[in-house]
């Protein structure tokens, strides 16, 4: 089943993510190349700035995707301020289809 991650940062922490992000691309090329990772990217704010994280990853349950997100190095850093794991059904678009 898939998983979006919807990432919010907290105010203020740019600098956490950009002195994360090594690990964090690192954690995400191993989701990817596990096959774990369908789609990842951050989202922007009015000038252009990451405030967020966008990410999709298949799971055998709500509790395993909130897993995922909890062992992200983001997370385990201090950058976000709410997580919110929702179930996704990748409809148009999707690869595999």
């Amino acid at each position: 089943m898939l998983f979006a991650l919807l990432c919010k940062d907290k105010p203020g922490h740019l600098n956490v993510r950009m002195d994360t992000r090594p690990t964090h691309i690192e954690h995400l090329n191993k989701l990817n190349a596990e096959g774990t990772l369908k789609i990842a990217g951050p989202f922007l704010d009015d000038d252009g700035k990451p405030c967020g994280s966008l990410i999709i990853v298949e799971a055998e349950s709500k509790e395993a995707a909130r897993a995922l997100a909890d062992a992200d190095p983001y997370a385990k850093a201090g950058l976000f301020e709410s997580v919110d794991v929702k179930a996704y059904n990748w409809v148009f678009n999707k690869p595999e289809a």
